[in-house]
């Protein structure tokens, strides 16, 4: 049970930590300081919603197709290979500065419909919660709740850290290595996870 809890935490880290608009726009969010608890509770609580559903419907699913839970297997392989390979490319493709915009506070209405809009719009978002964490969840049964509600606590500990601890890290990221480094960190997991489950059930 504990196993499963904590792989569902790294593999949701795992996934969460790669740079796409939602993170860059909550890591802003920090570093100005501007709404950052709502910010940071919309993000995780949207991924807590669809892995709960991602957990549950292949629950169901698999127990009335058995097949299921090989094809996902798979399917799950692929995707992180594909997706550590994506970030290996932006690696090598020199990273990305992040400097914050001037201008005025944002009101808390308008911060929370771009971070809902960033999250729910976007069609990787039910790749990793519902498709990706779900899969991977049905090779824990009968811990698919623990592998679940570690995804979860993944992600409110990810967003936590990166909107309070945005200010920290502002000078780190003006650097484009930095964010080489950390595509390179985010792709070499990926594949560790795919091998661990190619190799490992």
């Amino acid at each position: 049970m504990f196993d499963a809890a904590l792989h569902g935490f790294l593999v949701s880290l795992s996934l969460i930590l790669a740079i796409g608009a939602q993170n860059a726009f909550v890591l802003r969010q920090g570093i100005r300081r501007e709404h950052v608890l709502a910010v940071v509770l919309a993000c995780a609580g949207s991924d807590a919603i669809l892995i709960a559903a991602g957990v549950a419907g292949f629950g169901a699913a698999s127990t009335a197709l058995p097949w299921l839970g090989e094809a996902m297997r798979w399917g799950g392989v692929a995707f992180l290979l594909a997706y550590g390979a994506m970030r290996f490319r932006a690696a090598f493709a020199g990273g990305e500065a992040l400097r914050p915009q001037g201008g005025e506070a944002a009101s808390l209405r308008a911060v929370l419909m771009t971070v809902l809009v960033l999250t729910w719009a976007n069609p990787h978002v039910y790749l990793d919660t519902v498709v990706l964490l779900g899969s991977i969840a049905a090779q824990y049964d009968p811990h698919r709740l623990s592998f679940g509600l570690g995804a979860a606590l993944g992600s409110f500990v990810f967003f936590l850290t990166l909107g309070f601890g945005a200010r920290l890290l502002a000078p780190v990221f003006e650097n484009p290595r930095a964010w080489v480094v950390l595509e390179l960190i985010v792709g070499a997991t990926m594949w560790a996870i795919a091998a661990g489950l190619a190799f490992g059930g």
